[in-house]
């Protein structure tokens, strides 16, 4: 591939910058985030605009973009009323789920009966978790940066994670096993990818090259 084409963000249709970015940024990991309104109840709704953060203290970030009319979304609505949610694992078993979980349902419905998957109690925070996801993050509300204004603008929500879910069978006594969880991912359009043990690969980072020595701490 040695031709490209150009495009000048300013001079593209939201729509059009929109789908050129899911196709650049993929695969992306998919937040199932559940949260709680104390007027309508429990919220369900996946994100693909996900990422960890630091570790000290361990953070993570979803970026709930603003729905057609410029208005924020239920998800973002219940964090900033409560400032607590949960961030759930998804895996390929769960597809359909997730899938019936990204629909455009009014405010207040509740899309946990919808899409068929099981609410648990979690330990730190109200919002529920998922029985069927395999790890689970609660989490509560660091910051919220918005970044733009008007449809499909980004509403960063930074959360300090306070409890993780990790199913059993998962652990090896001292870490996750990444070739039993079965994670997929978002694409662009409708494609979504999925990381099993054949799709996957290790690759040891290289040895840390000692340049120059360190400078004394005065």
């Amino acid at each position: 591939m040695t031709d490209h084409l150009g495009f000048d963000a300013a001079e593209l249709t939201l729509v059009q910058a929109h789908r050129l970015l899911l196709h650049c940024v993929a695969p992306r990991p998919i937040a199932l985030v559940s949260t709680l309104s104390d007027v309508h109840g429990p919220n369900l709704a996946p994100f693909s605009y996900f990422m960890a953060g630091g570790a000290n203290p361990p953070s993570v970030v979803i970026s709930p973009l603003t729905d057609r009319t410029g208005q924020p979304k239920d998800t973002q609505r219940n964090i900033e009323a409560t400032g607590e949610y949960v961030i759930n694992v998804v895996t390929y078993e769960m597809a359909t789920q997730i899938n019936q979980a990204s629909a455009e349902y009014p405010y207040g419905v509740d899309e946990w009966n919808e899409c068929g998957l099981t609410p648990t109690p979690s330990t730190k925070v109200r919002p529920l978790r998922v029985l069927e996801s395999p790890m689970s993050i609660e989490c509560r509300l660091h910051t919220i940066v918005p970044h733009g204004t008007g449809p499909l603008s980004a509403n960063y929500v930074i959360g300090e994670v306070v409890y993780f879910h990790v199913a059993a069978e998962l652990w090896d006594g001292d870490n996750v096993r990444d070739e039993a969880v079965d994670y997929i991912g978002r694409m662009g359009g409708e494609w979504y990818s999925r990381a099993n043990p054949s799709s996957m690969f290790e690759m040891p980072r290289p040895p840390r090259i000692e340049k120059y020595p360190e400078e004394p701490i005065r």
